[in-house]
């Protein structure tokens, strides 16, 4: 399985994830509750998405299944022009491996563990060896700003140099694909736009595909293009050009 996202067919560029007809259902008979009705998307390589609406509407149950934590009930998911539905379990984790990358809201980071192992993890699963998993961490820490704090332990961290290591250790590994869940819904006001500037440096300069959920319309701003969900399906469409 080798995903090529910078593919091409009769139409033009292959869509680095596309959504065709999914629905996701839980439950059965009375019971059953459709979290997405017949989802069409298409997100390219390098785009910036904002994933936005009210409780309820799928946005998470489209996150799972992006991340491949989830799969559709009926419909298609594809990653790099490959169906996901196709894929064995061993084979979607090594796409999760390979070519995602998650920040999450509540940063997921081990309690007892330093910042710069926190970091290296992704790079464990992948069998990286010890000298080039550190080198790549502590590039990472840099990046994000966090020289220096590399062997700080999350309780001796803030909010938000807690977040920069969630996303230190999402970039890690230079995924296709960054699956962003509310990452400033913890923080203040100045350190989400520190956040947000953060990501639009990652997805402008390195070129990563971010798709983030947020309910917050200034964080949304910084992205190139807004999704709104309604009732499990795209309720709106838009760009708007990134916030300057």
């Amino acid at each position: 399985m080798t995903p090529s996202h910078s593919s091409y067919s009769e139409n033009g560029p292959v869509p680095l994830v596309e959504f065709q007809q999914v629905t996701k259902a839980y439950g059965r008979g009375a019971a059953e509750v459709k979290a997405l009705r017949g989802l069409n998307v298409r997100i390219h390589e390098k785009e910036f998405v904002a994933v936005m609406g009210p409780s309820g509407s799928g946005k998470s149950t489209c996150m799972n299944i992006l991340g491949c934590l989830d799969i559709p009930t009926t419909g298609s998911y594809l990653f790099g022009g490959i169906p996901v539905g196709t894929l064995s379990r061993d084979q979607r984790a090594i796409l999760r491996r390979h070519y995602l990358g998650f920040v999450f809201q509540g940063y997921n980071l081990l309690g007892r563990t330093s910042a710069m192992e926190n970091v290296e993890l992704p790079l464990l699963y992948r069998r990286t060896p010890a000298s080039r998993r550190h080198s790549l961490a502590r590039e990472a820490l840099r990046t994000v700003g966090l020289e220096g704090f590399e062997h700080h332990t999350p309780a001796e961290l803030s909010g938000g140099q807690q977040q920069r290591v969630a996303i230190a250790r999402a970039i890690v590994a230079q995924p296709a694909l960054l699956l962003a869940d509310e990452p400033t819904g913890n923080l203040d006001t100045e350190k989400s736009h520190e956040i947000m500037d953060m990501l639009r440096s990652f997805n402008s300069g390195l070129g990563i595909t971010i798709i983030m959920v947020t309910h917050e319309p200034d964080m949304a701003a910084y992205a190139g293009r807004v999704i709104r969900f309604k009732d499990g399906q795209v309720d709106s469409d838009n760009r708007n050009g990134g916030k300057a």
